[in-house]
């Protein structure tokens, strides 16, 4: 009963503030530099739809810089709906994450062919190598700390299985703790932000993290394994810059909430602002007119492929 009295104080707190007028306008600006690019981009795409195996996964993972931005500036003026936004962001985030491993697979030619070209090379005995770090071809060695208890992969269906199914995940389990974090959210014992043990926001921030984290690593993978056959759509550039967004966004959010328990973040922005929701949503206001900027420059040269 009492953290549900806390939580009702705290939320007539963020819904009494109003941002200052100077990070409204600040995240404004780049709000809407966000949209112009992405929107210009989207007709580019759309205007040339000659792919739309490709294209309809590709724009999928566009609108995630757009969306991000209006979510965070929609928060920042509204803190009290800021645990609402983020789960409708990550939502997105996560759905983003999906498009863009089945558009790596829409430029291999579909499921059926990726699976053809991992049984073929799971197939080869020459020693030609496949990956950077110098494993043999048709084996996959994992990563650091993933090599400490995890055995070489041997390209087949049921590796391309892992990697779709590690990618999948992420969405389920997103879904699963949006629905969990409103539920506790009501009962006053979400606590976003707060690392106490009688709260629910730390046990799900370990458990999307490792969710996410090997989401990222599936994709590493992948990408790994299909450079060669997905040079002509030179994917390195995109797979930084998405790569960049989804895991420093999270880790942001991560360690600002983390700075803000211990009372380390005590910087003239962050006392206007007041709330640790607030911090994050500005900065990411911001981050995401150089996201779009880079989506810009990365996706202007695939569309004139396309045309």
């Amino acid at each position: 009963m009492q953290n549900i009295i806390q939580s009702c104080c705290f939320n007539w707190l963020k819904s009494s503030y109003s941002p200052p007028t100077w990070a409204t306008a600040i995240g404004g600006v780049f709000v809407i530099v966000t949209l112009i690019l992405s929107i210009y981009l989207l007709f580019e795409h759309l205007s040339a739809y000659k792919h739309p195996e490709e294209q309809k996964f590709l724009i999928g993972v566009i609108l995630m810089v757009p969306c991000y931005a209006v979510e965070s500036f929609v928060s920042l003026l509204n803190p009290s709906i800021s645990v609402d936004v983020e789960i409708l962001r990550d939502g997105y985030e996560s759905f983003a994450m999906y498009c863009f491993g089945r558009y790596l697979v829409a430029c291999l030619g579909g499921e059926d062919r990726t699976i053809e070209f991992m049984e073929r090379e799971g197939r080869a005995t020459s020693k030609t190598p496949l990956l950077d770090h110098g494993s043999e071809r048709g084996i996959i060695q994992h990563h650091f700390p993933f090599n400490l208890f995890m055995k070489p992969w041997k390209l087949s269906q049921w590796v391309y299985q892992v990697i779709k199914f590690g990618i999948v995940q992420y969405m389920l389990i997103k879904a699963f703790t949006a629905i969990l974090a409103v539920i506790l959210e009501a009962f006053g014992v979400y606590c976003e932000g707060e690392f106490r043990w009688n709260c629910g926001y730390p046990y799900m921030a370990v458990v999307l993290n490792f969710s996410q984290s090997w989401a990222l690593y599936c994709l590493v993978q992948f990408y790994s394994i299909t450079k060669v056959e997905l040079a002509h759509i030179k994917p390195l550039a995109k797979f930084l810059t998405f790569k960049s967004i989804v895991f420093l966004t999270w880790w942001q959010g991560i360690f600002i909430a983390l700075f803000y328990d211990l009372g380390l973040l005590r910087s003239p922005i962050a006392q206007a602002l007041q709330f640790q929701s607030s911090v994050q949503d500005f900065i990411i206001c911001i981050e995401h007119r150089w996201a779009s900027l880079l989506w810009f420059i990365c996706m202007c040269s695939l569309q004139s492929r396309m045309s």
